[in-house]
């Protein structure tokens, strides 16, 4: 049970370090192949750009449908793994409790 209880938690970790991961890659896929998409992301209309600007102007972008609608696959997959992986990531910490509840 204690191998269980472990795998848990570190793949709650992994999935958590997998979102973080997909959005510097998806950023990264942004610039490479899409530079004047990127540069309505990264550029905002007023004001000094910003990391942490550029960061939410990213969020919204990754939101938006305006990302499947480039029909780039590996993009899709990056935005499917940013997506999905916190709410894996939760599900496997919230079994990691759930064990450790009712196995006391």
């Amino acid at each position: 049970m204690i191998i269980l209880y472990l795998t848990l938690l570190v793949a709650g970790v992994i999935a958590f370090a997998l979102s973080y991961v997909a959005q510097f890659r998806l950023a990264r896929l942004m610039r490479e192949r899409y530079p004047q998409h990127w540069k309505i992301i990264a550029e905002p209309e007023s004001g000094k750009a910003s990391g942490f600007r550029t960061w939410v102007r990213m969020q919204h972008a990754m939101r938006s449908p305006a990302m499947p609608a480039l029909d780039d696959s590996t993009i899709n997959q990056w935005l499917r793994l940013w997506r999905y992986s916190p709410w894996f990531g939760w599900l496997c910490w919230l079994a990691a409790l759930a064990m450790r509840l009712l196995l006391r």
